[in-house]
């Protein structure tokens, strides 16, 4: 009989789909790497399980004890349904930008979720990042998964959705475009791609309101890039140690704008019923169009699936409060 012993053995080996109408003027094959087939219906489901057996191979939690994480949604789901299986209770901070669906869906598998202020400094007590920390420290037998700087998070996909992608193509991919939040699946997956052919270009799809383009382009952190935006999953005030510049070949910015009005379009134009990130992606890629040739693979990582966003990009409302349609 074939099936699995439990819900975390279903992760990966995620479908390549191809895209079709929204690419039309690009001369290369592209390649949707399409992650919501994961149980927790995002790419984060990898890193989580992997970041929290890294933590009990280390003995950095017990039986029995709590997860602490700041997230925008995507991990804490995974880190949820990791903590199910393995007995864990599950504490998940998130900025106040993140949709409603996010904060339900975490509180229907059994998070405790503490919804904290968008526009502060990371480094502001009342930060999701901060807050996750304290409740870290705070209560017994607790563990800060910190994603942005757990290196497992890269390894995951340094193991996992790499080398997925290069057996996919037949080892034929010679572009990968992703969004770049934490850093650990464009750093992972650019690692592992690199490894097998030098040649291989990753590039980063970053918002306006975030340092990583800047920084990779001049080595300055530049405080003047950062301010509040719209666009949730990819950016940040911060660098995280998951992302290596060194393996990224580029970034391109997209608008809030954009993105979300290529989310709307991938869903009715392809189908495709996906969040956030993955307009940025699509917009981002659409940007590179001149870096393909017709021989090219490329393949786009789509992160999280489109329920995650119904009263935000998928209502006419919010999109036009937001001056994003008519």
């Amino acid at each position: 009989m074939d099936y699995k012993n439990n819900i975390l053995e279903t992760i990966g080996n995620t479908p390549l789909v191809k895209i079709n109408k929204l690419v039309e003027d690009i001369p290369a094959l592209v390649l949707a790497k399409y992650e919501t087939f994961n149980p927790g219906n995002s790419v984060k489901d990898r890193m989580a399980v992997k970041m929290l057996e890294a933590a009990e191979e280390k003995g950095l939690i017990k039986p029995g004890g709590t997860i602490v994480e700041g997230t925008s949604g995507n991990t804490g789901m995974g880190l949820a349904l990791a903590a199910i299986v393995k007995g864990y209770k599950m504490v998940c901070t998130l900025a106040d930008k993140q949709s409603k669906e996010k904060v339900d869906i975490l509180r229907a598998v059994g998070c405790e979720v503490i919804v904290c202020p968008t526009n502060v400094s990371p480094e502001h007590p009342d930060s999701y990042y901060s807050t996750a920390k304290r409740i870290a420290e705070e209560r017994p037998n607790s563990w800060y998964v910190n994603q942005y700087d757990n290196l497992a998070n890269s390894q995951a996909h340094y193991e996992s959705t790499g080398p997925e992608i290069w057996e996919q193509t037949e080892g034929k991919v010679t572009h990968f475009v992703v969004g770049v939040g934490t850093g650990g699946t464009i750093s992972g997956v650019g690692k592992y791609l690199k490894e097998q052919n030098p040649n291989v270009k990753i590039w980063g799809v970053d918002t306006y309101g975030s340092v990583f383009k800047k920084y990779h382009e001049t080595g300055e952190f530049d405080e003047n890039e950062i301010y509040p935006y719209v666009t949730e999953g990819i950016g940040e005030d911060i660098l995280p140690k998951n992302v290596n510049f060194d393996i990224i070949d580029g970034f391109t910015k997209v608008t809030d704008k954009d993105a979300a009005v290529y989310t709307r379009r991938l869903a009715e134009e392809e189908g495709m019923f996906l969040g956030n990130s993955a307009g940025a992606a699509i917009k981002g890629l659409i940007q590179l169009k001149d870096e393909f040739k017709e021989d090219d693979v490329v393949v786009v990582l789509f992160h999280d699936h489109g329920s995650r966003y119904i009263g935000k990009i998928y209502n006419d409302e919010w999109m036009k409060a937001n001056g994003f349609i008519d």
